[in-house]
């Protein structure tokens, strides 16, 4: 190649090095990560304009439900016990689906881990999510990497003064509106904004919206990378998810190294030379102040940040894309084997390079087929299972329950005409959102009649009740069998309640006791 190429180097040192690890309870060191340009960092802007627009739109949307249910799509009613998901209702008796939910997520991280390793962490996480929002809002007002070192050990002048004034004023206001997203879910938001503005709120919404404020200002906005390392489990399980087939951020030190500033000159000194160029591009616009050159870290949250700095360096210099890349640990192995002569010598870069200087066909490069694997099945096949469970439980659910309660004191009556009678409370719950009016029955006990506490109907084998919208309720049922019908007296017998919708076909059972005297 003929010229001069001409690429930006940096004086970084990554924060986080592993060669320079900081001591427990060492002062922060600040880290300021130049804006990065390329696919991954466009990925990232999908990411979180996709996510950010989820959260802060979602509570606004409308589904009609009838006039009985509100109209929130996904609202957390907990003063009437439900769970609102556009069509789905979920009441406190079929918590299990949301169990089901937690569950799925679970393993779906583990999926996404084994496969892409930490995937979650550089583009999802609320974490992740929120310190690029702030770093947009303070790049705009400070300026790139370079203006931000500068302004902040510069002194403190009336201009430092009043960007700092301007920076932290939009992150605590993209703090409040965090805060106050979230208490949309809670209540029905057209109704909870103007009651929160005008101050009729309940309390708890103003102190949850006090604490999300803080936790995602001191979070996003102070902290950042350290809530990464320091207070997230997930690096620390991360490893028991990975295997040597899995995706991860790696230095290609097989093809990079030994690292020079000046290929031409150690060809003029027939040594060897590494793609490396040893610019920092990938320190600097790291958010975690890590080298990836320096392996595997617990900091790492695989942004591929890093990727995108080098590509445009290696672009730049006509080379082959790839000296950071996504790759497994089984490529890498394999590489380094021909790199070294399988540890003959030292790293060879020649050795993975043809006449043109590309990549040889002896290099292992990653096949989207190496990610299907045992694992990525037994994974995969547990979320489907569960997946496939909670839309059988949630199509084949009772929209209509009946649940019933014995008197345990006294357990009988025995009426002045020789009749015995139990009481039961009966608790029937209508689960959609319309009235409708069902038919308590009884069966399987001879000659028993029952009447209900509060309707006015003849005492008989059934009765018929008017059930309200989206609500349940108890009826006091007494229900009375003549003793010549009772079957060896001073044992329980069998008695089945049933109720029925007959306009809708939806039916339940309940079967209990009749207790008799000796």
């Amino acid at each position: 190649m003929s010229g001069t190429v001409e690429f930006e180097r940096h004086d970084a040192e990554a924060v986080n090095s592993a060669k320079l690890r900081q001591p427990l309870y060492a002062a922060r060191k600040k880290i300021f990560p130049k804006r990065a340009s390329g696919s991954f960092r466009n990925f990232k802007w999908l990411v979180m304009a996709v996510t950010l627009g989820i959260y802060y739109l979602t509570p606004w949307i409308r589904w009609d439900r009838g006039p009985y249910a509100p109209d929130q799509a996904v609202l957390v009613d907990i003063a009437n016990r439900r769970f609102y998901f556009f069509f789905i209702e979920i009441w406190p008796q079929e918590f299990f689906l949301v169990a089901g939910l937690l569950v799925m997520a679970g393993l779906g991280l583990f999926l996404i881990t084994s496969t892409v390793g930490r995937a979650w962490c550089g583009y999802t996480c609320p974490q992740t999510v929120w310190v690029d929002l702030f770093l947009v809002v303070e790049r705009a007002i400070e300026g790139d990497r370079n203006a931000r070192i500068k302004l902040d050990q510069g002194p403190w002048t009336a201009r430092k003064v009043a960007l700092r004034i301007a920076k932290h004023a939009i992150w605590i206001a993209i703090a409040v509106a965090t805060g106050g997203a979230w208490i949309f879910y809670f209540a029905d938001a057209p109704t909870l904004l103007m009651n929160f503005v005008s101050g009729r709120a309940a309390p708890v919404a103003y102190i949850t919206v006090a604490v999300l404020t803080a936790t995602t200002y001191v979070f996003g906005g102070l902290m950042r990378e350290q809530v990464c390392t320091y207070m997230c489990p997930w690096p620390r399980i991360q490893a028991a998810m990975l295997d040597e087939h899995s995706l991860t951020v790696t230095y290609n030190d097989w093809r990079g190294e030994p690292r020079t500033r000046g290929t031409k000159k150690a060809a003029a000194l027939g040594l060897e030379a590494g793609d490396c160029v040893d610019c920092n591009a990938c320190v600097v616009v790291c958010p975690m102040g890590i080298d990836i050159r320096d392996g595997q870290q617990l900091e790492c949250i695989t942004c591929a940040l890093c990727i995108d700095a080098c590509d445009s360096v290696m672009d730049k210099l006509g080379r082959e894309r790839g000296l950071i890349s996504y790759a497994t640990l089984a490529d890498y192995n394999a590489n380094m084997a021909v790199a070294t002569a399988d540890g003959a010598h030292g790293i060879r870069p020649s050795l993975v390079r043809d006449d043109k200087g590309r990549s040889s066909d002896k290099v292992s490069h990653f096949h989207l087929k190496k990610l299907f694997r045992p694992r990525t099945f037994i994974y995969f096949g547990g979320w489907t299972l569960i997946g496939l469970l909670l839309v059988y439980g949630l199509m084949t659910r009772d929209r209509l329950e009946l649940n019933v309660l014995h008197d345990r004191n006294p357990q009988y009556v025995v009426l002045s005409d020789g009749s015995i009678r139990n009481g039961y409370t009966i608790k029937l719950l209508n689960k959609i959102p319309e009235q409708r009016t069902v038919t308590v029955s009884l069966s399987e006990l001879p000659g028993a009649t029952m009447s209900v506490l509060g309707i006015d109907h003849e005492e008989g084998g059934s009765v018929t009740v008017a059930l309200e919208p989206d609500r349940a309720r108890s009826l006091k049922v007494y229900v009375r069998q003549p003793r010549e019908e009772a079957k060896n007296p001073g044992t329980a017998q069998r008695l089945l309640f049933h109720v029925e919708d007959k306009s809708s076909l939806d039916a339940a059972d309940y079967v209990t006791s009749f207790e008799t005297p000796e």
